[in-house]
């Protein structure tokens, strides 16, 4: 069984298949090999056969026919014994010939023409004749070679003149150490191999020039002794001076010229050409500047599709040439000076080709017939009928064959007149011969394809059924379905007269069986096709255009619908190529996942789902964005004392456009190798006038930049060299401080590259103190720094730097003020201690009387203490602008002790200590027990009642008798706002005023103790505030601070204590 694959009809492939398939429809029917037969040649040699003299000769010719056919040569003409040369045998069941060299011999000894002749008892057949060359590689021949002396701007062309080989060797040019001569529009190879110089330059002296020959065969290069030239020149070499003229051709003295033919001569010319052979055209002009080539055809356009301009522009080749073709073509060689042009005419000939090519034929006893044997060409060729390798006319007569002209006629053919017919087709370019034999057979009909064949098919695909048939007279083929009588032919069938049946589209209910029924007189035969028709191969979701950056994981649908009893293969092409699927891919039943995606993957994407009858296809292109290329082709022009015009060659953006490009410049003095940013641009230029520094050996190079980074940086540029100057602009961050508390260091940035300006960069470094009527000091340095010593500490000073060069001074400087080394600095003026209340203590200070330096902070440490008792220290640090702090106390009983010292950036200075004075109440708290409930307590209490009710007695009698008292006159007037001792009804400590209050009483540890009052305490204090213990207890804290300035009896006149009136009193 055999089966019939065909794509879906939207598919390209399909389409090709069937135009092939239908050409097969009509071509000749082949008589099965068990008959007897004719010869037929299968297989030959090419008519022009070169091979190579290092390997064995074989001269192939093949036939079939029934007899086998037996073969026989002749070469030159003349009969070619095998069997005498022990050098050649013939392959069995072949006449191939076989050339043996390996026990010795000259293969030019067997170059010659062959022809193979294939016989049998029912005719000749005869091969082409076969034109057998060696190859042959001839060494170049010994010359010697001269020194070419030329002007400057000159045309020259340096001659190849290779050896003659078989085939004609491959030349190219290089030099004598095998480096590529390079080719331009200036400098380029004809097509006969010499090496052509539109205009001679000097740098063409710097290398020599050989020519050299590539043989096929062999595979060897032979090498011509290269030429040197000598270029005259009116002007010196100077690389400076050409690259800062902007025409190279007036900077070196050329004189330009017009363009002038070097090849070919004249004005016209004439060419001719074999049709489908590439006509080549070419127009090699001299001239100063290097000519532009441009190529027309008179009357028409260049003939469309099938030309091509090579070798910049001096050649057009046209593929494949036709008749339509022939006509005159010019060149155009123009540069600003003027242009020149070229007539070819071509004139199209052609060997003989096919219009009717003779077929075999098969009669029947009795039956007509035809050969036919046209064929054209230019000149038209002439036709000549053989009958089994002789000419016709040589033949014995056969009254049933009538020669006329290009045809045979047989009428009326009988068994015995079978033979085999050569037509040979010849003009002056060349000739064509074919073999067609006449065989009279009396045959039935048989069925030459397989019984009971299966074909499968896609369902409204066009398909055929097949069914190969032979017989003599040729039978008559019939189709019919399923049994059914109606011969199938017409609508939606048709068949052809080699038996096959085509279907314009197959439906489901056109699947059954087929039958083919063949009929002659002598009997029929038949055979049976089966067709299934299959559901098609549907891609319902493919891969589409994708944008991605680099580093993604895009993903390609494939998402397929196919018919169940059909093996589907998904596979996947990447441009048109299949995809190799590494561990960056994963591909799985419904697409393709790239992981990491990188500029290599970009491309078209092709997903392909196929069974064995059909295929579908669904193609998406995968973008990558990606950094740019980098620019390349750097020139500087415009070259100008303080710019110079840099333009490039842009890169490919890689998908993602180029939005800017930066330029950077690397000098040699200063930092060699180390580039820096020159300038920016838009995306949309390529060249840009670039500002320069005086001085600079400039080298230049360009990143482009888009959305996904930045390009490699390009080739740099050449060099280019600006001029000196003074410079400028003086050093700029100019400061001065101490290291040493003896010194001053001054410091600045020196200038750059860019800003020196001239050799031998120096800086004038002047100081003195900050005094109109000081002196200055110099000194002039090369390094950014210089150390003045044995400086007062701290003093400010003025400075100025100032830059010079070997070209002069830059304009005067700014002054700055530094200040010398800093030391450590004194100890705060003072260190004041408040407790407003028990729970806190407030700290001020003052800055130190000698900073020595610029403060940078305070440091205090303190530690609580009570008797013996310490508590931990602990450390605060505050800014050089703090002078307060307020502590918040862990305990209402325990003292502090601080220590203080202020900080310049050389260390902490002297330190100055205080410590938090002792609370009244503090023994009381410390012994404090419930005293109401005792005896003694209760009598003392009964006494000071009855000695304040006496008082009270005593006071009232002296008012109404308007004595004073030592209380302030007004009760509403308040303390005195410049008493620095009351403060917000708290009381300063100091060690002088640290003074027990008259009639008070003191512990042992210092702390004042109060006579006990059962009255409230808070009634009659002065701004203190009251507290009570966790039993209830009153704690009253009373401090009285004793200004020398004050008198003692400066109380409050708020309602009068008890206390303060026994004070009064005493």
């Amino acid at each position: 069984m055999s089966k019939m694959v065909l794509h879906r009809p939207h598919l390209t492939c399909a389409g090709i298949a069937f135009a092939l398939y239908f050409q097969h429809l009509v071509s000749a029917i082949e008589v099965p090999l068990d008959l007897p037969q004719p010869p037929t040649i299968t297989k030959q040699s090419v008519k022009d056969y070169i091979v190579d003299p290092r390997d064995n000769i074989f001269i192939e010719c093949e036939a079939k026919g029934n007899p086998v056919p037996t073969f026989s040569w002749t070469r030159n003409g003349k009969f070619f014994n095998v069997a005498k040369d022990p050098k050649v045998s013939m392959r069995r069941r072949s006449g191939t010939l076989v050339i043996d060299f390996h026990s010795g011999g000259r293969p030019e000894d067997y170059e010659g023409e062959y022809q193979c002749f294939a016989r049998n008892d029912y005719g000749t057949a005869l091969s082409s004749k076969i034109h057998l060359q060696v190859s042959k590689s001839p060494l170049w021949p010994k010359e010697k070679v001269d020194v070419i002396e030329v002007d400057e701007g000159a045309p020259l062309s340096l001659q190849c003149n290779p050896p003659p080989g078989l085939p004609s060797p491959v030349i190219f040019w290089m030099s004598s150490s095998m480096e590529p001569i390079h080719q331009d529009k200036r400098v380029s190879q004809g097509q006969n191999g010499d090496l052509y110089f539109s205009n001679v330059m000097l740098q063409d002296a710097q290398t020599d020039y050989s020519c050299n020959a590539r043989f096929h065969f062999t595979h060897t290069i032979q090498q011509k002794n290269p030429y040197t030239l000598k270029v005259k020149t009116k002007k010196p070499h100077n690389e400076t001076s050409l690259r800062n003229h902007t025409d190279m051709y007036s900077a070196r003295g050329v004189t330009e010229t017009t363009p002038s033919f070097m090849y070919p001569y004249g004005t016209s010319s004439s060419q001719m050409v074999l049709r489908g052979v590439d006509l080549l055209l070419e127009c090699i002009a001299s001239g100063v500047p290097a000519p532009d080539i441009m190529w027309y055809k008179k009357g028409g356009e260049l003939p469309a599709g099938k030309t091509k301009l090579e070798n910049f522009n001096k050649a057009l080749r046209i593929s494949n040439v036709s008749e339509e073709d022939s006509g005159e073509y010019f060149c155009l060689a123009s540069n600003k000076m003027g242009s020149i042009r070229h007539t070819i005419s071509v004139r199209v000939k052609a060997a003989p080709y096919w219009l009717d090519e003779p077929q075999n034929l098969i009669l029947a006893p009795g039956e007509d017939g035809r050969l036919v044997c046209r064929a054209n060409g230019n000149p038209k060729p002439a036709i000549q009928w053989l009958v089994n390798g002789e000419p016709i006319e040589a033949s014995p007569p056969n009254p049933s064959r009538e020669v006329a002209g290009d045809t045979i006629v047989f009428r009326d053919t009988q068994i015995g007149s079978s033979a085999v017919y050569q037509c040979n087709a010849s003009n002056e370019h060349g000739y064509l011969l074919a073999n067609a034999f006449v065989s009279v057979l009396d045959v039935p009909p048989r069925i030459l394809a397989p019984r009971n064949q299966l074909i499968k098919v896609i369902q409204y695909n066009r398909t055929r059924l097949d069914c190969p048939f032979f017989g003599s007279p040729i039978p008559t083929l019939r189709w019919f379905k399923n049994g059914q009588g109606n011969t199938l032919d017409g609508g939606n069938y048709k068949a052809h007269e080699n038996g096959s049946l085509e279907m314009n589209m197959a439906r489901k209910e056109d699947q059954g069986i087929y039958t083919c029924v063949a009929t002659n007189i002598l009997g029929k035969a038949e055979a049976q096709v089966r067709l299934e028709v299959k559901d098609p191969t549907r891609i319902v979701r493919g891969p589409e255009d994708q944008v991605v950056k680099r580093g993604s994981m895009p993903r390609l649908h494939c998402r397929v619908k196919h018919d169940p009893t059909l093996k589907l293969t998904v596979t996947w092409l990447k441009d048109d190529a299949p995809l190799y699927i590494g561990n960056r891919m994963k591909k799985e039943d419904d697409g393709l996942t790239i992981y990491g995606v990188a500029e290599k993957d970009q491309g078209d994407y092709t997903c392909v789902a196929s069974t064995e009858l059909d295929k579908d296809s669904a193609k998406a292109y995968l973008t990558v964005l990606e950094r740019p290329d980098r620019p390349r082709d750097l020139e500087l022009t415009d070259l100008a004392e303080r710019s110079v015009r840099l333009t490039w060659i842009p890169g490919d953006d890689n998908n993602s456009p180029i939005t800017d490009y930066i330029v950077q410049f690397e000098e040699d003095r200063f930092q060699p190798g180390t580039w820096h940013n020159h300038s920016r641009y838009p995306g949309s230029v390529n060249s840009a006038v670039l500002s320069l520094s005086p001085y600079v050996n400039y080298q230049f190079r360009v990143i482009a930049v888009n959305d996904v980074g930045s390009s490699l940086p390009s080739v740099p540029s050449e060099r280019y060299q600006t001029n000196g100057a003074r410079p400028e602009i003086n050093p700029t961050g100019v400061q001065g401080a101490g290291t040493q508390k003896n010194n001053m260091e001054i410091t600045w940035t020196p200038l750059n590259a860019t800003q020196a300006y001239g050799p031998n960069l120096r800086y004038i470094v002047r100081w003195r103190r900050r005094d109109p009527r000081g002196s200055w000091y110099n000194e002039t340095v090369k390094t950014p720094r210089h150390v003045v010593w044995n400086t007062p500490i701290y003093v400010p000073y003025e400075i100025k730097v100032q830059a010079e060069n070997d070209f002069g001074r830059a304009p005067e400087p700014d002054t700055v003020i530094g200040y010398s080394g800093e030391d450590l600095p004194s100890s705060p003026r003072y260190l004041r201690i408040r407790q407003p209340n028990l729970e806190s203590i407030n700290l001020e200070w003052d800055h130190p009387e000698h900073p020595n330096g610029v403060l940078t902070g305070y440091n205090l440490r303190y530690q609580a203490f009570n008797g013996s008792k310490t508590g931990r220290t602990l450390v605060e640090n505050f800014s050089p602008n703090q002078t307060r702090f307020t502590l918040q106390r862990t305990d209402p009983i325990s003292r502090y002790r601080f220590f203080l010292r202020a900080r310049t950036q050389v260390g902490d200075g002297e330190t100055i200590v205080e410590e938090s004075p002792a609370l009244l109440n503090e023994a009381y708290t410390k012994n404090h027990v419930d005293i109401a409930t005792q005896g003694w307590f209760i009598g003392l209490m009964c006494a000071i009642a009855l000695l304040v009710l006496i008082l009270l007695i005593v006071c009232f009698i002296k008012r109404s008798r308007g004595g004073k008292y030592p209380v302030r006159d007004n009760k509403d007037e308040h303390l005195n706002p410049e008493d620095k001792n009351v403060e917000d009804g708290s009381f300063d400590y100091s060690d002088e005023d640290n003074k027990p209050l008259p009639n008070s009483q003191t512990s042992l540890d210092g702390t004042i103790k109060q006579q006990e009052s059962d009255d409230s305490l808070v009634d009659y204090g002065e701004g203190g505030e009251g507290q009570f213990n966790e039993d209830g207890s009153f704690i009253g804290q009373y401090t009285v601070k004793k200004d020398k300035e004050e008198t003692e009896g400066n109380e409050s006149s708020e309602a009068t204590s008890p206390v303060n009136a026994i004070y009064s009193l005493a």
